[in-house]
């Protein structure tokens, strides 16, 4: 039996076919490599040059009066913006993570499930604006109320929902099956294996969605403009919650700073509007930050420490009790800093 030449096979020649695939390969993961880190150094570079610019230019526009708590400070719209994101978050947040479990859980599969999560998925592209609008229609029309914190904290909650309740969905899905399996081969319930097994074992996901939604919370201004107001009167010396002048009222008008940079940079009322949008500016971006930064590291902590500390609300809360400690330092500062430049320290 003969062989054609066809059938001939230098080995020579395909090794040398092979090794230019192999090099053609690398070089085009080079490439793809390459541009891929182009891309996320200069959104990275675009971003400290952001940060930078802001903080840099709120430096410049300081002056001890703008970091009072009188009118023409920043400090009271400081404080309207820390509780209304705690507010906000003590309402989205056991909400969100319920019905986040409920989902990954407790639905389901069908028509039903699917269109909760197509509800969830719309909800979360809706425009703040359009949030805004139907809070100002439900909570402040229909409520017969005015604008307050408490109309605020809710419109922001229904922005930050579909946030958690993605996140904590997403987070119990992607857990590995041995854990609720491990678990109730050993006995545990159902709400027993999610209590103490795969909610610590997402808490990580779960905190990195809330400081998502805590960080939308700082800067939303559309939505708060129908809801919360724009106006400010706090007396610091009234504690009587059921006063309209105490600062812990949830139910009184409390304009935020990203309300204020938004009046202050629009309106212009004033000499000093400008310095007080910059300050007011480089004040939330440092918190966020800080934060952020702050959230992130608890969050670490307890991913590191899974099964080593008992589960509690206290970490999976940790963004609500650090915005907290924030607003204490910062408080604290202001508050110090105002009474030095007054002479009374």
């Amino acid at each position: 039996m003969t062989t054609s030449a066809a059938e001939i096979r230098d080995p020579a020649s395909e090794l040398r076919k092979a090794s230019g695939s192999l090099k053609r390969a690398h070089l085009a993961d080079q490439l793809a490599t390459g541009v891929f880190y182009v891309v996320s150094g200069a959104f990275v570079l675009l971003l400290i040059f952001f940060t930078l610019y802001v903080v840099w230019d709120g430096i410049q526009a300081f002056r001890p009066e703008i970091f009072s708590f009188e009118a023409t400070g920043i400090g009271n719209q400081f404080f309207n913006t820390v509780y209304l994101v705690v507010l906000s978050l003590l309402i989205s947040c056991p909400i969100g993570i319920m019905a986040g479990v409920y989902m990954a859980e407790y639905a389901p599969p069908g028509r039903a499930s699917s269109a909760f999560r197509i509800a969830i998925e719309t909800l979360s592209s809706l425009p703040s604006i359009v949030v805004g609008l139907f809070g100002y229609l439900v909570f402040i029309i229909m409520a017969g109320s005015q604008w307050n914190l408490f109309s605020g904290a809710l419109a922001a909650s229904i922005l930050s929902l579909p946030l958690i309740t993605a996140t904590t969905y997403d987070a119990f899905v992607a857990l590995p099956k041995g854990y609720k399996e491990g678990s109730l081969a050993l006995g545990a319930t159902h709400f027993e294996t999610i209590w103490k097994v795969m909610l610590p074992a997402t808490v990580g996901p779960i905190v990195t969605g809330i400081i998502l939604a805590a960080g939308r919370g700082f800067g939303e201004a559309a939505a708060l403009l129908y809801t919360a107001g724009m106006s400010t009167d706090i007396s610091w010396q009234v504690w009587d919650i059921t006063s309209p002048v105490c600062p812990l009222n949830p139910f009184r008008p409390g304009e935020t700073l990203s309300l204020q940079v938004w009046a202050a940079r629009t309106e212009g009322v004033g000499a000093s509007a400008s310095d007080t949008a910059a300050a007011a500016s480089a004040v939330l971006m440092v918190m966020v930050l800080v934060f952020s930064i702050g959230a992130r590291l608890v969050s670490r902590y307890v991913s590191k420490k899974t099964g080593l500390i008992s589960w509690s609300w206290l970490w999976v809360l940790s963004p609500i009790w650090i915005t907290l400690l924030i607003f204490a330092a910062i408080f604290s500062s202001i508050l110090v800093g105002g009474r030095i430049v007054k002479g009374k320290w």
